[in-house]
């Protein structure tokens, strides 16, 4: 049997907001398992969250560079915050970033492609070397589209580009390619705030989809309710989890009483023409960082 320790039981609280002994029954019974005793809590109705809470901090900056049918998001982490506002480091983010945009988000292509003379992985030693702190370009990723705009979005940006939330999103569109950049830039915003998982829900992981259906399933099965009412109730709890996870289906930040898809009907008739979200990237600094490196944290 695992040993439950007491940062176990403080993260499962953070991630659940469920109480302490709960937290501790819940592990327990999983075996130490941090998503099983998510899962386990939601069944017996105890806790609300379904989002792992980000449990690894790193700094640096997220870069972003786009052209007209093209945006790339880079993440290059360094030891401190201080250096994030260095000059030297910014410029280097940002280099990265231009050269992802023609060199494709491969970290290793990156790396190897050059900016001038220089290829990039000697212009980060050349950084460290000045700066006297490690950095390493940790992922990167591209989005492109035919005919439209690529909207764009920095989160506490430190200069024009480079923040510590990136996001960049695909409008396919014949309409005015100001208005589509214009709302590009709004729901990128959107994105940036409300952390969708997919445009909608054929673009949801289908062990995502299975997982929230097992949760609900079993939660209300546990209440003594017949099969064919947990039936309904399952598919009006999965519309629910659309509406929390899937772009289209969210609330608008702007404006909260009409989904986002609502809000791209509307923007057609300023842009002139049928708007396509074909697909975002949002790179938050340092997230999932429990994860194996080099993730490429790819278009939604």
């Amino acid at each position: 049997m695992a040993n439950i320790t007491a940062s176990m039981v403080k993260e499962l609280r953070e991630t659940t907001g469920a109480g302490m002994m709960d937290c501790k029954a819940a592990l327990s019974e999983t075996d130490g398992n941090l998503d099983a005793a998510v899962d386990w809590l939601r069944k017996k109705g105890l806790s609300k969250a379904a989002k792992k809470a980000g449990r690894v901090a790193a700094e640096g900056l997220i870069g972003i560079a786009t052209n007209a049918s093209k945006g790339a998001v880079v993440e290059v982490n360094s030891e401190t915050d201080f250096v994030a506002r260095n000059d030297l480091f910014q410029g280097l983010v940002k280099m990265i970033a231009d050269v992802a945009l023609g060199a494709g988000p491969q970290v290793e292509k990156i790396l190897a492609a050059k900016a001038g003379n220089i290829a990039v992985a000697d212009s980060i030693a050349d950084t460290i070397a000045k700066i006297g702190e490690n950095m390493t370009l940790r992922r990167a990723a591209e989005l492109s589209i035919g005919t439209g705009a690529i909207g764009s979005y920095v989160h506490n940006s430190v200069v024009d580009g480079l923040g510590r939330i990136g996001v960049i999103v695909g409008l396919e569109s014949t309409g005015n390619v100001d208005e589509l950049k214009a709302f590009g830039r709004m729901v990128a915003m959107h994105v940036a705030s409300a952390n969708p998982q997919a445009v909608d829900p054929s673009g949801l992981d289908p062990a995502t989809v299975a997982r929230e259906k097992d949760v609900l399933a079993e939660k209300f099965k546990a209440q003594g309710k017949p099969a064919n009412v947990v039936e309904k109730i399952v598919e009006s709890g999965l519309r629910t989890f659309y509406k929390e996870v899937c772009l289209l289906d969210q609330g608008f930040i702007f404006d909260d009483k009409k989904s986002v898809a609502q809000a791209i009907k509307e923007a057609e008739g300023r842009v002139g023409a049928p708007i396509k979200v074909t697909g975002f990237v949002r790179f938050a600094l340092g997230e999932g960082m429990d994860k194996a490196s080099g993730d490429s944290g790819g278009p939604h």
